[in-house]
């Protein structure tokens, strides 16, 4: 499969994140001419050119994507369901304009495929997410995620739009879950679960404090293999609508909690006065099996040691990421 981009110019925004390293990795190893576009001060992998470039200007999109093959379009922003409600402007306006004129960039300069991100969160609210038999995203409830997910929604909306009026049909959009793994964001004032749990329990802040009571079931992937689904779905997957790109599994807070222990001894204690959140959320990946492939392999303890073990080596990385939250 990864033949396809040998000697191909390819374009991975977000390469310095968590699932763009790992897709920069595979495309170098795969003989690709990599560019990395973010606003991290990070070189990864020297194999790539990395480019510090501001994509919520349509000019700087237009430049960068001019004789460019592929796209994989993974930049975001990401942090804490606290700081997404304390500062939902700061994530929303940045992540549209992205987004925006990305995508348009992509489709005036004739890019062959395209594969964008979305997220969960882009879903109405469910216990199981399974992609809608119609590709309509106009037609689905109101995403559970208020901010983020409409901004990622519009996304998908402005490809649906490009498929009704063109007829394009070259870009694929995944929607992956809760993910976790090397790169990821480790700031603690805006860091999702995994990466806030490791981070306090390298602090020392024991017992550690867990919200709820270790009831809410979540589904947890690991990097690199949400990495490999992504190029799939380039791959494979244009034309065929959404495709969910899960672990395969839905854990509960006190496994997660517990097989992270296994990885690094801590004690710890539930907070039953802060809340559950959503009792599950766990996503359907059968499409994503019969159609591209899709098949992670990292066990959860697998991938909660490969993380924390990044982790140890690279605790300050996060300042050298843009944050939009300061």
């Amino acid at each position: 499969m990864y033949k396809l981009f040998k000697d191909s110019k390819v374009i991975v925004t977000g390469g310095t994140g968590m699932i763009g390293r790992c897709i920069v990795k595979i495309l170098c190893d795969a003989k690709a001419k990599v560019t990395s576009v973010s606003l991290d001060d990070l070189i990864i992998d020297e194999r790539a050119h990395y480019l510090k470039l501001d994509l919520t200007h349509l000019s700087n999109c237009l430049e960068v994507t001019k004789g460019i093959d592929y796209v994989f379009h993974i930049a975001g922003i990401k942090g804490s369901i606290e700081v997404t409600k304390s500062k939902p402007a700061s994530f929303f306006v940045p992540l549209l304009m992205c987004n925006t004129n990305m995508l348009e960039a992509c489709r005036i300069n004739n890019v062959k495929k395209i594969v964008y991100t979305s997220s969960i969160g882009a879903y109405p609210s469910a216990e199981v997410f399974k992609e809608p038999d119609t590709f309509d995203p106009g037609i689905e409830s109101p995403p559970m995620d208020m901010f983020p997910g409409w901004a990622k929604r519009m996304a998908e909306m402005q490809i649906f739009a490009y498929l009704k009026q063109y007829g394009l049909n070259n870009f694929a959009i995944v929607r992956p879950c809760n993910i976790y793994g090397p790169g990821d964001n480790f700031d603690p004032d805006n860091a999702m679960v995994v990466p806030s749990l490791m981070s306090r329990v390298a602090n020392g802040d024991f017992p550690l404090k867990v919200w709820g009571d270790g009831s809410a079931i979540r589904d947890f992937a690991y990097s690199k293999d949400v990495a490999e689904g992504v190029i799939k779905a380039l791959v494979y997957g244009t034309g065929i609508g959404l495709i969910n790109l899960g672990g395969g599994k839905g854990y509960s807070v006190q496994e997660l909690v517990e097989t992270l222990r296994e990885v690094v001894d801590f004690e710890y204690e539930f907070d039953t006065k802060k809340p559950n959140g959503f009792p599950k959320r766990v996503m359907d990946i059968t499409k994503a099996r019969e159609t591209i492939g899709y098949d992670p392999k990292t066990t959860l303890k697998k991938g909660l040691q490969a993380t924390w073990e990044w982790f140890m080596s690279n605790r300050e990385e996060f300042l050298k990421r843009k944050n939009y939250f300061k």
